[in-house]
């Protein structure tokens, strides 16, 4: 222990949004302990991070769980702000651990599979009279005349959902094939390459939307919105340039769904505005802090902030609310973007000209010069991001060459 302030442990990965946590917390004089698989990563060079803590990777995940009930059990720490894909299972299965040391605002673990299995999940939706595209497991579907999606049935592959599976087993399957209507995949091919029965879904075309939220026990303490004007890939994913945006039809059905798994903690659902329906349709929901957390923050809506008050028992002083029009960029997320627009290809999306989507984002970036890394008062992370990436450049091109 560093000093006398309480801590706060945020489990940080390559992506921005530990960061914005860390950068939130800071300012509010809270000790934070950035719990890392590498001490390179740029958020451990803020001026906000004051103690990192290297920790096994959740690729371990017995090792991961003991590294954060070691860091829960020191006097100092408060509460543990989940990031990772691993952090709310690893939470609420081992909650009663946990929760001799630190207060922690995570499901419970039956309504934490409600929305980590995807087909109770559109049961679900369906239930709270909320959008999502039909949902089938893949040995039932017999009829392949409409453009389908194949992915995990599972945001995360565990021993709680599968039964071949040991808690060491643990992994996350990203996985997703596009079928265009009329063809039909090698199912045994997709089962083998899952691990697992996936799902298939309708292929939904519209523009990606985020709701955010912050739940006690069904009360929703504060919401966030915003359009995803762009996604780390061409085709969508998690998005890399967002503005803030305030559509009650979406805060109805972002509400809804929620109400009705009577949820409580983080929650991240991506949504998909049917084009020809212009209904809100569910992609999947996140029970943790989400990457785009940086354009939340920077429109005040400080999930990270109301997470610690709600954590430390002092829920009525969140004061939710945000700005509409605030724009960010995650500058790395862009240039995944460039490289899916060399390298994928997709049925679905048309792939834009390279020249063209390289001049549309560099045009906005001059116009929105808003970055989840750039700070003016905290340079060092995205100096450290450039770097890191520069040298990796060179150790691959160096050692393509020498083989």
């Amino acid at each position: 222990m560093t000093d006398n302030r309480d801590a706060v442990v945020v489990t940080a990965s390559r992506y921005p949004h530990g960061y914005a946590t860390v950068r939130s917390l800071g300012h509010r004089d809270v000790h934070t302990i950035a719990a890392v698989d590498d001490e390179s990563l740029s958020v451990t060079a803020s001026r906000y991070c004051d103690e990192s803590v290297l920790v096994s990777p959740p690729s371990d995940l017995p090792a991961y769980r003991d590294a954060l009930l070691g860091l829960a059990a020191r006097p100092d720490v408060r509460t543990i702000v989940p990031h990772r894909p691993h952090d709310p299972y690893v939470l609420a299965k081992y909650a009663d651990e946990f929760e001799r040391h630190v207060d922690v605002v995570v499901p419970n673990l039956e309504t934490l599979q409600s929305v980590h299995d995807r087909k109770q999940l559109a049961e679900a939706a369906k239930q709270a009279d909320v959008a999502i595209p039909d949902t089938q497991l893949l040995g039932d579907v017999d009829d392949w005349s409409g453009d389908r999606v194949v992915k995990s049935r599972y945001n995360l592959l565990t021993d709680t959902y599968l039964e071949e599976f040991t808690f060491e087993d643990s992994t996350i399957a990203k996985s997703v094939e596009h079928v265009p209507a009329g063809e039909t995949p090698d199912v045994d091919m997709l089962q083998a390459e899952m691990g697992h029965e996936p799902i298939v879904q309708e292929y939904v075309e519209g523009e990606e939307y985020l709701f955010g939220a912050l739940y006690d026990h069904g009360e929703a303490l504060g919401t966030f919105q915003h359009r995803q004007l762009r996604g780390d890939s061409y085709t969508g994913s998690g998005g890399v340039f967002r503005e803030s945006v305030d559509i009650p039809e979406l805060e109805d059905a972002g509400r809804a769904i929620l109400d009705e798994l009577e949820w409580h903690g983080l929650a991240c659902i991506e949504y998909v505005r049917d084009t020809k329906t212009g209904e809100f349709s569910i992609i999947e929901i996140n029970p943790r802090m989400w990457q785009s957390l940086a354009c939340a923050t920077r429109a005040g809506a400080d999930f990270p902030a109301w997470y610690w008050l709600a954590a430390t028992g002092r829920s009525d002083l969140i004061e939710p609310g945000y700005d509409v029009g605030v724009g960010t960029h995650y500058l790395y997320g862009e240039l995944e973007h460039l490289v899916s627009v060399i390298r994928e290809d997709s049925p679905f999306v048309e792939r834009p000209p390279l020249p063209g989507r390289a001049a549309e984002i560099i045009g906005s970036c001059v116009t929105t010069p808003q970055f989840d890394y750039g700070h003016l008062d905290d340079p060092r992370p995205i100096l450290r991001q450039v770097r890191t990436e520069l040298e990796g450049a060179v150790t691959r091109r160096f050692g393509s060459g020498s083989n």
